[in-house]
């Protein structure tokens, strides 16, 4: 099994940035499909951004395209969530997730996925 740890979040104020990091160990493999997914109070989970382990071009939900960012380190086992222009909307604890079974698509349901870090708090402040 792949172990997540998540860091780098905290609070911002409005059109600020912050870039989470994930370390993965483990059964690490550059084939995993990894993901951001967040959780606001009172909502459900959902997808943030995910990489494609094949060299596809990363996939993003619609309302934080064009602000995150997300890139992979395959050599140093992390994942990373460059986000800019922050909106109080994003206030959230973000997790991420790898799937370690093989895919050759990008998934953005949470039920794709089987490991998952224990989140960090972001918080946008108006």
């Amino acid at each position: 099994q792949v172990q997540l740890v998540e860091s780098g979040g905290g609070l911002v104020q409005v059109g600020g940035s912050l870039r989470l990091s994930c370390a993965a160990s483990g059964r690490t493999s550059s084939s995993y499909l990894m993901a951001w997914f967040r959780q606001a109070p009172g909502k459900e989970r959902e997808f943030v951004a995910a990489t494609s382990p094949i060299g596809a071009p990363a996939s993003y939900a619609s309302s934080v395209k064009g602000r995150f960012t997300v890139s992979r380190d395959n050599a140093r086992n992390t994942l990373s969530l460059q986000m800019n222009s922050l909106k109080p909307e994003d206030t959230a604890v973000y997790y991420c997730a790898a799937r370690t079974y093989s895919t050759t698509v990008v998934l953005t349901t949470t039920g794709a996925y089987n490991s998952w870090g224990q989140g960090t708090q972001v918080t946008v402040s108006s």
